[in-house]
């Protein structure tokens, strides 16, 4: 069509204006005909009707001429997308409803207040409600929560798509000499209000630190920060998920630049979410919270060894996770021949560049490893000759080439930096393109009872080679 250019311009710049919710882009059947006036904001319209059942449910229905898309802000934390839409208000108060349409012309907004009478009490009475202000309407002075400083794992960072922070976590008191641990965050069901109290100073991430008036730098620090007052709270339903949004630029004790938070758990006593980055969407920060004067009770953590293994075949015990590498544990043997002639193996792969340097496959165990019984491990690898071995980019420190090589490291996965106290051991692969076993023996190091993480690494760290393997036949002996 001629106007497929302009038409793909148009849409970019929706999806970055529309960030309220998630829509696909603009398909030839609504723009046949070409482009149409651009709409104006007084163009857009629409209903707002309490339903029959509840006066605190409003079902709000677009009224504007030409109109193909119609997305929606209820003004209560929560949005969506469609003709006719419905929203829940369950305390009294005004409400401001915004609407954008998008039309063969473009797209425009408008907003109407939405008065609601009278709180209704039976829509506030939910467990999610309940836990995390402390019983609810009831409490009138609502819940206090402070960041778990006690407790490894209360800060972290990892990639998006993560379920956990496998590039950092923090050991207990990581930041004490920080203004964090002595912040605390109130919520409370009256008013859906959210109190920050922070002491004077917020502990920000560096590269977001401009949002709160500092210098974005690579480094975290403290800067002086005084919270608005008029902050409060919702929890967003988004299918399987829920969402801690806080209004007003509010935040959880650790600035990352947002307000929009996953909730990940919501007990009585730890409150564990997952928030995004304000300059980095490639990035997602982990916050584990306490109620205020509660501490986490202690378990200590057994010294066993238990059977490990993995064939890579639907017949294994091992839950593999993965830190900067592509790992696929169902893959064609690409050499099914003696010393393994299995049909499925692992495909291990390190991708090109910086961000993959130090990529790895690891598992964490609850309990920390008895050496001192069973100490050997075994693993077959395939090193293809297709690699490229010579060429050299990567850190200064570091042999920047691809190394014919497999480590496997014993590391203490609560550490916040569990690689310091790491043991490892290297074996070179000499012969290219068949299988070979490879025997790890780490009976030399059977007095250390700290050791619950195994870390398997191929052809090296420190570089930024990408590489192709596969493994088979994990087992600990």
């Amino acid at each position: 069509m001629k106007y497929t250019k302009i038409i793909s311009g148009l849409c970019f710049y929706l999806a970055i204006a529309l960030t309220a919710i998630s829509h696909t882009g603009c398909t030839p059947d609504e723009i046949d005909g070409g482009l149409a006036p651009a709409p104006r904001s007084e163009m857009v319209q629409f209903t707002a009707t309490p339903s029959e059942d509840n006066d605190n449910i409003i079902i709000f229905t677009n009224t504007t001429p030409g109109a193909f898309r119609a997305i929606w802000d209820f003004g209560n934390g929560s949005a969506a997308e469609g003709a006719q839409v419905s929203s829940a208000y369950p305390t009294k108060g005004s409400y401001t409803v915004k609407l954008t349409i998008i039309t063969n012309g473009g797209y425009a907004s408008n907003t109407q207040t939405i008065n609601i009478a009278e709180t209704d009490v039976s829509m506030l009475d939910r467990e999610d409600y309940n836990t995390l202000t402390g019983g609810g309407a009831s409490n009138a002075a609502g819940k206090t929560w402070v960041i778990d400083r006690h407790q490894a794992g209360h800060l972290g960072v990892g990639p998006v798509e993560e379920t956990s922070p496998i590039w950092w976590s923090a050991p207990a008191n990581d930041k004490a000499s920080e203004g964090l641990y002595d912040d605390e965050m109130t919520f409370n069901l009256n008013g859906f209000a959210y109190t920050y109290q922070n002491n004077g100073d917020t502990f920000v991430n560096g590269a977001n630190a401009a949002g709160l008036g500092g210098t974005a730098q690579a480094d975290d620090y403290t800067l002086s920060h005084t919270p608005p007052t008029d902050m409060t709270w919702s929890i967003v339903d988004e299918g399987s998920k829920k969402f801690l949004v806080l209004t007003n630029g509010g935040f959880l004790g650790y600035y990352t630049g947002v307000s929009r938070y996953e909730i990940l758990t919501l007990t009585e006593n730890e409150l564990y979410l997952k928030a995004g980055d304000g300059v980095n969407p490639a990035l997602s920060w982990w916050l584990r919270l306490v109620p205020e004067g509660y501490t986490v009770p202690v378990t200590p953590r057994t010294n066993k060894m238990e059977n490990m293994f993995d064939s890579f075949d639907g017949n294994g015990n091992m839950v593999w996770k993965k830190d900067q590498l592509t790992f696929n544990e169902s893959y064609d043997n690409p050499a099914p021949l003696a010393p393994n002639t299995s049909p499925k193996v692992a495909m291990y792969i390190k991708q090109e560049g910086e961000p993959y340097a130090f990529a790895n496959l690891f598992a964490d165990y609850t309990y920390n490893f008895d050496l001192s019984s069973r100490n050997v491990f075994k693993l077959k690898v395939f090193m293809p000759s297709y690699n490229d071995y010579t060429s050299t980019a990567g850190y200064d420190w570091a042999i920047k080439n691809m190394l014919k090589q497999v480590s496997m490291k014993l590391q203490d996965g609560t550490s916040g930096a569990p690689w310091e106290t790491q043991v490892e051991i290297k074996k070179e692969v000499t012969q290219l393109d068949k299988w070979v076993e490879l025997t790890f023996d780490f009976s030399e190091f059977a007095d250390r009872k700290d050791l619950n993480r195994i870390v398997i690494q191929i052809g090296g760290e420190g570089h930024y080679i990408p590489g192709i393997f596969f493994i088979d036949d994990f087992r600990l002996e």
